[in-house]
């Protein structure tokens, strides 16, 4: 299949190019390097150092003795997305190439609008094109199980039966973003369930949980080949941030008490759902809707996880916990379904120990960069408008490691 994927820069989109190409894929990506720019804007840096984007054409020709169609543009200019279209004439295109951070998207009021803009405008500059340019092409766009919130009920794919005063039907399940960046989400949701229905396309939304890892097999070791990892406040998610943070002695900042509970899954799980959302693509005129991840963990969870798997490795690290700067629920009941893609063949590979164990050994030889820039890590942007650093609640004390280690 010809699949164009839009943010081939970012953490999933590099991946997954490598990752369809060995699946015998041709692929193309457009993309603006923005992300590289966000953060630095926030004082981040990629835990891993990233190659410019000629060296990483350059390693992926090397690799896969092919070159890797690619076209830098924005999503908002319209002519240049119909362009790029009409240009691959794509089977599917799979859509990463949005803001995805929702404290950035509440820092203020220009963040606000640069999030809501660069993603709900994007989103729909690809619908109309591709029911300008190609109305058969299959688009997977990439949601977040953010959308849903934590309703105190069962969190169906999407989509749900309901009654009420003696009617039932089938209606979209209702949406409870917790964010300005959550909400843009939720546009593009309805969005692109309206073109469907007017225009026949056809969509796969993923709602994927939380996405950890550092590596993928077909990154082999050419460091070119390597996706970034972002730790700081922003866009540094959960895992990803604990690992870095333990690597170079800092306690894992942990949002009040922790019992928020969340899906994940590996990078290389969210190669395989995507990849199979690609092989399997909606009918004509159908909008469904995959709920992406592994398990669920409360981040409490996560953090003792982290703590422990870096003990096993001879890393001393604490937890300290901050008051959250969010706006969420700290106890809430969370039971989200997945079995769409488990249909259709997905099986989860590294539980999440065996995951993070191999973030962990992989990041130590980047302490040094990181330990740089942890600056950026302990939260200073909070959901009621202003910009205060988060205080220490308590810190916990490391738990006591066996004297046997384990090394992936």
């Amino acid at each position: 299949m010809k699949v164009l994927i839009a943010g081939i820069d970012g953490y999933l989109g590099w991946p997954l190019a490598q990752y369809l190409v060995a699946r015998g894929h041709e692929v193309a990506g457009i993309d603006g390097l923005f992300r590289r720019q966000w953060v630095s804007e926030v004082g981040g840096v990629s835990a891993i150092p990233v190659a410019t984007m000629h060296e990483r054409l350059t390693a992926f020709e090397e690799r896969y003795g092919s070159p890797l169609h690619f076209r830098q543009g924005t999503l908002l200019d319209y002519d240049f997305v119909k362009t790029c279209f009409r240009e691959f004439q794509p089977d599917a295109i799979v859509h990463l190439a949005e803001i995805p951070s929702a404290p950035f998207s509440m820092i203020d009021q220009q963040h606000t609008v640069l999030t809501q803009q660069n993603n709900v405008v994007g989103n729909l500059n690809i619908l109309w094109a591709i029911q300008e340019v190609c109305p058969d092409t299959h688009l997977i766009k990439l949601g977040t199980m953010g959308e849903y919130g934590t309703p105190n009920v069962d969190i169906p794919e999407g989509f749900f039966e309901v009654e009420y005063r003696g009617r039932k039907d089938r209606l979209p399940f209702p949406r409870q973003a917790g964010s300005f960046y959550h909400l843009s989400k939720v546009h593009d949701s309805h969005n692109t369930m309206f073109a469907c229905k007017i225009w026949g396309l056809r969509a796969t939304d993923i709602m994927q949980g939380v996405v950890f890892g550092t590596y993928i097999d077909e990154m082999g070791d050419d460091r070119r080949m390597r996706t970034r990892l972002d730790f700081d406040q922003c866009f540094g998610t959960a895992i990803n941030r604990f690992c870095c943070q333990a690597v170079t002695g800092h306690p894992l900042t942990l949002y009040g008490q922790g019992s928020q509970k969340r899906s994940f899954l590996p990078l290389r799980d969210s190669m395989q759902c995507l990849a199979l959302a690609i092989e399997n693509p909606a009918e004509i005129g159908e909008y469904r809707v995959f709920n992406q991840f592994d398990t669920c963990y409360s981040i409490d969870e996560l953090a003792q996880q982290v703590q422990l798997a870096a003990g096993e490795l001879s890393m001393d690290v604490q937890i300290e916990r901050y008051d959250n700067p969010r706006q969420e629920a700290e106890s809430h009941y969370y039971n989200p379904d997945r079995q769409k893609l488990v249909d259709l063949g997905y099986r989860p590979t590294h539980d999440v120990m065996l995951e993070i164990r191999i973030m962990l050994s992989d990041l130590r030889d980047y302490r040094d960069r990181i330990a740089a820039h942890l600056n950026a890590v302990v939260p200073d942007i909070r959901w009621d408008g202003t910009r205060r650093q988060s205080q220490i609640l308590r810190t916990t004390i490391p738990p006591v490691v066996s004297s046997t280690k384990e090394t992936p």
